[in-house]
């Protein structure tokens, strides 16, 4: 009787945490879901309905167009909407893709000025919003993109200085600013990227020079 009883305590148990983890993991979709569908709301042209015509609840998340998933998560690994001539602004929502890896906007019309929110996604390694119409300046919490390793910004309207908090991006490899109007001194802090192969601040209005970087 008390074997049974066991049997039965940990049938339940197993039970209740199938239903919590399906609950969580329904809920991060969700999540998901909702932070692209404020991202399409503020699209305000899109040519080739790319979005208009496939962002929809009626299918899953993961086979929106751009949209790749992780499968062991099953959360938005990617976005990728390169060249697709979209306009509009970046919705802030995008920060809550907290398991995002390559956020690739390449080639747009996107302007307004780039949601400081996304800087919290802390599993990010690609940004790429190269050949946009951004404006405003580069904010500072994006030294906290602590995997970071590609950054491409260049050819946008961007104003005002780079940060020195991108000497926080330990792991950056590619550095890409060019024809994007920024000014300033160029910042020390770039001297601690030791992984850094590749730089091109060309075509903006910077003063100083970059020291090489220092070997750890």
């Amino acid at each position: 009787m008390v074997n049974l009883l066991s049997r039965l305590l940990f049938f339940l148990l197993s039970l209740h945490c199938f239903v919590a983890c399906l609950a969580t993991n329904t809920k991060n979709i969700t999540t998901d879901q909702s932070a692209l569908l404020a991202f399409k709301s503020l699209i305000t042209s899109d040519p080739y309905d790319m979005l208009s015509n496939n962002w929809s609840t009626s299918s899953s998340v993961c086979n929106w167009a751009g949209v790749t998933c992780d499968e062991r998560h099953g959360r938005v690994h990617s976005l990728i909407l390169q060249n697709m001539s979209l306009r509009g602004t970046v919705s802030p929502n995008l920060g809550n893709l907290s398991f995002l890896v390559i956020l690739d906007l390449k080639n747009n019309s996107f302007g307004g000025q780039f949601p400081t929110e996304v800087c919290r996604l802390r599993r990010l390694k690609v940004l790429h919003i190269s050949y946009n119409e951004f404006e405003g300046g580069i904010p500072a919490s994006l030294g906290d993109l602590s995997q970071l390793q590609y950054l491409y910004l260049g050819a946008n309207n961007f104003s005002g200085f780079l940060p020195r908090s991108i000497g926080n991006l330990r792991r950056l490899k590619h550095l890409h600013t060019a024809q994007s109007r920024l000014s300033g001194p160029i910042p020390q802090t770039i001297s601690n990227l030791s992984s850094l192969e590749y730089i091109d601040l060309s075509s903006n209005y910077f003063s100083g020079f970059i020291s090489p970087p220092v070997p750890h």
